[in-house]
């Protein structure tokens, strides 16, 4: 009777647990055609804008690809950005989360970027 208790209390377990992995994509992809050279001091910087989009897979089924979990995310840090007038975003950078359970797994993806605005 012990061991049945043992052996059930650790399928519990396992049930209930969970494992993540992390990954970043820092090339640059942008999404929008405007190139921006940085090479004088004209320009100071706004904020830090951020974008996250979520995709959940039940016995792998779901969701759509990883590259538009990322493009979703980037999208998202643009609307969330509200830029004005002479104002870029630099800096792109996309971070995957994978979480992983027993039947399904999720992935995140978050977006980050920096918001600059140049002098007159």
């Amino acid at each position: 009777m012990k061991k049945l208790a043992i052996a059930l209390a650790a399928a519990c377990c396992l049930a209930l647990s969970s494992c993540s992995f992390v990954g970043h994509n820092t090339h640059n992809t942008n999404l929008n055609n405007t190139s921006v050279v940085l090479q004088q001091k004209n320009y100071h910087v706004v904020k830090t804008v951020e974008g996250e989009s979520k995709q959940t897979y039940v016995f792998g089924i779901g969701g759509l690809s990883g590259k538009s979990l990322g493009d979703d995310a980037v999208r998202e840090m643009y609307r969330s950005a509200n830029l004005t007038g002479s104002q870029a975003i630099i800096n792109e950078t996309v971070v995957y989360h994978t979480s992983l359970y027993p039947f399904w797994y999720k992935k995140k993806a978050v977006a980050t970027g920096l918001v600059v605005e140049f002098d007159k």
